[in-house]
């Protein structure tokens, strides 16, 4: 049985949290480059679903585990037109049959699924061949000094942010799952603590 915080407290922290103009600021540049019948993985409280071209996107399927954020999903902000659907479901076990999708979309989500690998094997198995994995994270700084503090705090961390990891690769672990990736980018997000901070974005495509 889930706690009182994990139900009303760590939803509502979360979503202000995912809704930073830094991180709103990241999920534009990769949320409209999304076409065809689109998957995103952890749809949280729909914060991306504003961002979607229906002039591109024929649907856009939701999966994510949080009742209560799918409740804030199913309210979020939309454009006129866009088909949405938004389903109960880890990114580990998808609801949905081989090479389902033509795109799958994954915004800080990895950080905070139980197993990167089998999320990443997840995407790859639903997408269609040559279908593209658009993604926008957050995780392991390539800077020592960095990366130490964030192993240190990453067990509170943890604790307080609903399972968010500090210390996960990133584009390494897109290229190891299989996918290609054909362009990335990383950045400091600025005005956010280092440790918290670090992004790696881009795309890549299934074999």
């Amino acid at each position: 049985m889930t706690s009182f915080y994990d139900r009303h407290i760590m939803p509502k922290l979360i979503g202000c949290a995912c809704a930073s103009k830094p991180i709103m600021k990241q999920r534009v540049k990769v949320v409209p480059k999304a076409a065809g019948k689109v998957l995103e993985l952890g749809i949280g409280g729909g914060l991306n679903l504003q961002y979607y071209d229906p002039a591109k996107v024929t649907s856009v399927s939701g999966v994510d585990p949080s009742a209560e954020l799918r409740a804030f999903a199913m309210d979020a902000a939309r454009p006129e037109g866009l088909k949405v659907d938004i389903q109960a479901g880890t990114a580990e076990a998808l609801p949905f049959e081989n090479d389902s999708f033509d795109c799958v979309v994954c915004t800080f989500t990895l950080c905070s699924v139980q197993s990167p690998s089998a999320a990443l094997a997840e995407a790859q198995r639903v997408l269609k061949p040559g279908g593209r994995f658009l993604f926008c994270e957050h995780g392991l700084a390539p800077d020592a000094g960095v990366a130490k503090w964030q192993r240190r705090l990453e067990p509170m961390w943890k604790a307080i942010a609903g399972g968010c990891h500090l210390t996960r690769p990133i584009t390494s672990s897109v290229a190891g799952a299989g996918l290609e990736v054909l362009n990335s980018e990383r950045m400091y997000l600025p005005g956010t603590p280092r440790v918290l901070g670090w992004s790696e974005w881009g795309e890549a495509v299934a074999a």
